[in-house]
Parts: structure tokens; C-alpha cells; sequence
């Protein structure tokens, strides 16, 4: 039994997210690696983000548009931000990043509506 487009292609996005995320800000944790380290091991982590992303646009395209796609995959990104945000950089969340990251959602309605 195969798992629906849908489910796939957003499985895949946000598994990419999450080592995007890392890639891109995991290093702010602890700033003392030499920054030639830092970006090395960045783009190491971010092979893997393309492992992922790749395959989910590909399958994803057709039963979403290329719109739609990019529409996910910030809506994901910034749901994984946000939880690593907190968790792993420990910085909390204020009013105006949720009503902000609200807004981006909100914009997703618009992207997928059928007018």
C-alpha cells in the first residue's frame, strides 16, 4: 500500500526542514567553532536537506502546483523554526512572532483557495 502524494511529499518536506534548520542555525547554539567549520559542516547537513527536499518537489509537483509547494515547504519551515526556536536555542516565542507566523499561514489560504 503506497502512502498518498500528499502525505509523502509533506513527510519529506519536513524532515528536510528540520535538517535545514540545523544547517542553517544549529551553529548559533555555541558560536566558538572557527566559522570555515561552521559553514563546512553546514553544507554537510544541508546534503542531506536535499536528499529530502529533491524527492518531495519532484512527487509533490502535479497534485500541488509549484506555488503550492513553496507555500508548504515556509509554512513548514516555520512551524520547525519555531519548535527549534524554542527547544534547542531556547529563546521563547513572543506575541508578534505568532501573530507574524500567523499571518504567513493565513497567506496559505490564499495560495490554496479556489476562486
Amino acid at each position: 500500500m503506497s502512502l498518498p502524494v500528499p502525505v509523502v511529499t509533506i513527510g519529506l518536506l519536513l524532515m528536510s526542514n528540520v535538517f535545514m534548520t540545523f544547517a542553517w542555525y544549529g551553529h548559533l547554539k555555541d558560536r566558538s567553532a572557527p566559522l570555515v567549520w561552521v559553514i563546512m559542516t553546514s553544507w554537510g547537513i544541508a546534503f542531506f536537506e536535499y536528499l529530502l527536499m529533491v524527492p518531495a518537489n519532484r512527487i509533490g509537483y502535479g497534485h500541488f502546483n509549484a506555488a503550492q509547494l513553496k507555500t508548504v515547504q515556509e509554512v513548514i519551515t516555520l512551524t520547525v523554526f519555531a519548535g527549534f526556536s524554542v527547544l534547542y536555542l531556547k529563546e521563547p516565542l513572543a506575541w508578534n512572532h505568532i501573530l507574524g507566523f500567523a499571518f504567513i499561514a493565513a497567506g496559505a489560504f490564499f495560495i490554496f483557495h479556489k476562486w
